[in-house]
């Protein structure tokens, strides 16, 4: 049986924090995992806060078995110790990858980390999500520990896919809990699930390609065994499309997850601007060399942003159409214009770099040819 709308926002717990209405559009353009029981990678969280939109203490699939325990306590003391991380207030914003539901540390690692800094605590990460029921278990689970620990927000989820029935359920579990935050594609496992022939994190395949028509002789008959050029496709279109359209749907936010290959900057890069053309808002950092694609990729280049303005400007309150440089726009466009400005406005709050380099744009004229 099936919840009235006036009980989907209501706390699942007496005492918990009332639930969302519409999810804060925070900068999140690199999730960047580091896992909290390495001492080294734990001593360096503090000088990274602020140089990432966010740091994830990953507890999951990582971090080996006998360090469960270590990494979990790890977590906790870093969101202790360090000043401005996490929270409605801090620059860097503090996510955690929980173990998944169906393991031996999923329940500690909630019931721990919420009442022990449930405060710095923004987004839960949940592996392997099935269906609804997945999130309705957090969501009760959260609702109850946040109320024992007196927290006067509700802590945010979001789902990892990374099955082939989680594809299949995205809808619902995009609209499991209020507090659904968004979604991350899960390559690997994905992969694993529906027996996908590679055995790559994300990525191009140079298999999985489409090959020129053979060209014809001068009799018109095809040369089957001459020269054709292949193009590498996008494994991952289908399924990035689709958590798109899910998020969409829903008001949450869809992310590129994982890119294994670390020294291949580039096709890095191409996965991630892929990603953020059909609407993603961010992608999953390794290592700290992937930040700095992330930040570059999903940034509106200045170019774009002037672009936009330039249309916003030109359409006056929107209606109608007008010529730009021998291109026609119209409502449509400004809407397109409107999500592009509205991205460059919540970066250039928390980026000074990019602040400077949007507000030294010129001033928008309309710019309409007759």
């Amino acid at each position: 049986m099936t919840r009235t709308a006036k009980d989907f926002f209501a706390p699942l717990a007496v005492g918990a924090p009332a639930p969302l209405r519409e999810i804060p559009a925070r900068p999140s353009r690199a999730i960047h995992f580091f896992d909290p029981g390495n001492e080294k990678m734990a001593a360096k969280v503090p000088d990274m806060v602020g140089t990432v939109d966010v740091l994830l203490g990953n507890l999951e699939d990582a971090v080996k078995a006998e360090n469960k325990e270590k990494s979990r306590q790890g977590l906790v003391d870093i969101g202790r110790a360090t000043a401005n991380l996490g929270g409605t207030v801090g620059p860097t914003q503090l996510w955690t990858r929980v173990n998944s539901l169906d393991s031996p540390w999923g329940l500690d690692d909630l019931v721990t980390l919420v009442t022990e800094i449930g405060d710095k605590l923004d987004v839960v990460m949940v592996p392997k999500v099935q269906g609804a029921e997945d999130i309705h278990y957090v969501d009760r689970l959260l609702a109850q520990l946040e109320a024992k620990a007196g927290l006067d927000r509700p802590i945010l989820v979001h789902a990892i896919l990374e099955t082939a029935r989680g594809v299949a359920n995205i809808e619902e579990i995009c609209a499991a809990s209020p507090r659904m935050q968004g979604l991350s594609l899960g390559p690997a496992d994905l992969a694993a699930d529906r027996r996908m022939k590679t055995t790559r994190v994300g990525g191009g395949h140079p298999g999985y390609l489409v090959r020129q028509d053979p060209e014809r002789d001068d009799l018109g008959v095809p040369q089957y065994d001459g020269p054709r050029t292949t193009y590498q496709q996008d494994l991952w279109h289908y399924t990035i499309a689709r958590m798109v359209d899910a998020c969409a749907m829903h008001g949450i936010y869809p992310y590129y997850g994982p890119f294994g290959d670390i020294k291949d900057t580039v096709a890095c890069e191409d996965q991630f601007r892929n990603a953020f053309l059909l609407g993603c808002v961010g992608a999953w950092s390794l290592h700290p060399a992937q930040i700095a694609i992330a930040n570059k990729v999903f940034s509106p280049s200045v170019e774009d942003v002037a672009h936009a303005r330039r249309v916003i400007a030109a359409m006056g309150d929107g209606t109608g159409a007008v010529m730009i440089d021998g291109k026609m726009e119209d409502d449509a466009s400004v809407k397109q214009c409107q999500v592009m400005v509205a991205l460059a406005d919540e970066l250039a709050a928390i980026d000074p770099e990019l602040k400077k380099q949007y507000d030294a744009i010129p001033d928008q004229h309309s710019g309409t040819e007759a």
